[in-house]
């Protein structure tokens, strides 16, 4: 059984359909200088592409 890798845990979650998301970049900081419309889009969640999730799954317990 491989671990959990705490980096992949900390910044990814598993949706009930077992897709993966993600925080969207770029919304931590300098948000006085940022549209209105690229705050409000970067305070969505994103869904990994599914090309990138599948070796990300594998990194979470849940994944196995």
């Amino acid at each position: 059984m491989q671990k959990t890798k705490k980096s992949v845990a900390k910044r990814f979650k598993l949706t009930a359909k077992g897709k993966l998301v993600r925080r969207t970049p770029g919304f931590r900081h300098l948000l006085g200088a940022k549209s209105t419309k690229s705050k409000r889009r970067a305070s969505r969640d994103k869904l990994v592409a599914e090309g990138h999730a599948k070796p990300l799954k594998r990194c979470l317990p849940t994944g196995l």
